[in-house]
């Protein structure tokens, strides 16, 4: 065997190191949904870790079957199929991280990196249904595994690191970024920030003649308000963090949610306020974290346009954009949270 042939790290240490890396990937990824606090930038710390190290593993993966695709392809399209996606993902993620863009319709190159590394999960769990085996405790304990496996992990932190610091170096579209990886949007105030829409939500302009905002549920007492009863008395300003990769922070006006909460005087046993959106969206917030929003109105002092959330939006510092709902309709105070929402939120609109 020649030296480029012998293997840095053995054959089924790799593999393994793969399969523990994209379930990393993935948790980080689904947790990044919610991560909006700096107390939480440890989970894109380590999916951008990950990725690079998932990168080098891949490398060697392909590095060790090269002879084996020129022999007999068609036994490996899976492992075609699988390098070409993972490829792809981390093609996409680092294109993110370094600033390119990318518009696909209405994604972007997050949404595309996003939709690889989800292609990724079926076809690696389909790829080692076939050819997976798992490296022995003995192999994995071996010291000379142990420090090679050990200097990719710190090879992929302290490349992750140089990355940010190179951005802020080069003044690049990753200078301003927050710790989630999102970039400023453009515009300055008011509703000169980018309309998302979450999946098919998509509805008409709110007919506010017939539009009411209903408040009740576990509560003494219900409320409902008019689209001319809408007098904002409260503001507070806020950063929203769209998932599509931009945030903008703005001063929001509107109704107060701890105020709406004291006129229907929610039960002792009250725990959750879930606020639902015309189309069918709804996002709930434990009752205490609720009292902190806001239904806005108005965004620094300009009447909320129909693609932002008129006549209501829920402003929820601290959550992630798609959590603030759009064209809000009501406000139900409940026992224990609805986990219709997770399926809801993928039909809603429709």
């Amino acid at each position: 065997m020649s030296r480029l042939d012998s293997p840095i790290l053995e054959p089924r240490v790799v593999d393994t190191g793969i399969l523990v890396a994209v379930v990393a990937l993935l948790a980080t990824g689904v947790a990044s949904m919610f991560a909006a606090t700096p107390a939480t930038a440890w989970v894109y710390v380590l999916h951008g870790t990950t990725g690079v190290l998932f990168l080098a593993l891949v490398v060697l993966k392909l590095w060790r079957v090269r002879h084996r695709v020129r022999v007999r392809p068609s036994g490996v399209w899976t492992s075609l199929l699988l390098a070409a996606l993972s490829v792809a993902a981390l093609a996409t993620g680092f294109g993110w991280v370094f600033g390119l863009e990318l518009d696909v319709g209405f994604w972007g190159l997050l949404n595309v990196h996003i939709a690889f590394g989800l292609l990724v999960a079926p076809v690696v769990l389909f790829h080692l249904r076939r050819r997976f085996a798992v490296a022995s405790r003995e192999t994995l304990t071996q010291r000379r595994t142990v420090l090679r496996s050990g200097g990719l992990l710190v090879g992929g932190a302290v490349a992750w690191r140089a990355q940010q610091s190179l951005n802020r170096l080069l003044d690049t579209a990753g200078a301003d970024r927050r710790f989630t990886g999102s970039r400023p949007a453009e515009g300055d105030s008011g509703n000169d920030f980018p309309v998302t829409m979450w999946m098919a939500d998509d509805p008409d302009p709110i007919d506010t003649d017939s539009w009411t905002l209903s408040v009740g549920g576990l509560t003494e007492r219900s409320l409902s308000v008019g689209a001319d009863e809408l007098d904002p008395d409260s503001e507070q300003r806020a950063l929203l963090d769209c998932t599509s990769g931009w945030y903008a922070e703005r001063d929001w006006q509107g109704l107060s949610v701890g105020d709406l909460l004291d006129a229907v005087e929610p039960h002792e046993d009250a725990a959750w306020v879930q606020f639902r959106s015309v189309t069918g969206y709804r996002w709930t917030l434990p009752i205490d974290e609720a009292r902190d929003a806001l239904l806005a109105t108005h965004v620094d002092g300009q009447r909320l346009s129909h693609g932002h959330g008129y006549p209501l939006r829920l402003v929820a510092p601290d959550r992630r954009g798609y959590q603030w709902v759009k064209w809000v309709e009501s406000v139900e105070v409940s026992r224990s949270r609805d986990l219709s929402e997770s399926i809801a939120i993928f039909v809603s609109g429709l």
